[in-house]
């Protein structure tokens, strides 16, 4: 989905948390200064802290280096630098997609300390669009089954009801 300036809503959706913005009200609110991309990054992690615990779905937490992005992509926006569709919007990116530095276990206890050396192509579109990754989200193990259990991180809980696969 090809996310432009076109399709954004006149106005922004301050009757919601930040971290219930969509990825266009999120882009266009960073992009025009209206909110930070620290602000974005620091309202999903803090939600993901609230939540997380009970539903297991964040398995590998990147909040330092999503901060760190976050500053970076503030600081392109207060230089006036050309900026992605996504530029500073937090989102979570499967383990089983290859992320440089992270591991990809797929849940695979085996592959815990199997290390990307460098992003996939998914990882590189939304990186080149400017996201930013916040997060891993857990997997079936080998990504074969239709809910999400595994011996490496334990199974992921639907958050409206634990006995429906989310």
């Amino acid at each position: 989905m090809l996310i432009t300036t076109h399709s954004r809503r006149p106005t922004l959706p301050a009757d919601r948390p930040l971290h219930a913005w969509d990825a266009v009200d999120l882009a266009h609110g960073i992009r025009t200064r209206v909110i930070s991309a620290r602000d974005a990054v620091r309202a999903s992690l803090a939600r993901l802290e609230a939540v997380n615990p009970a539903l297991n779905a964040v398995v590998d937490v990147l909040a330092d280096s999503a901060l760190a992005q976050a500053d970076t992509a503030d600081a392109a926006v207060r230089r006036g630098d050309a900026l992605g569709p996504l530029h500073g919007v937090p989102v979570t990116i499967k383990i089983n997609v290859d992320m440089a530095g992270r591991p990809t276990s797929n849940g695979i206890v085996a592959l815990r300390d199997l290390i990307a050396s460098e992003d996939s192509p998914v990882v590189a579109n939304w990186r080149r669009a400017g996201a930013i990754p916040i997060g891993r989200t857990n997997t079936p193990a080998f990504s074969f089954r239709w809910f999400t259990e595994n011996d490496l991180h334990g199974r992921t809980l639907n958050p409206w009801s634990p006995e429906h696969t989310p």
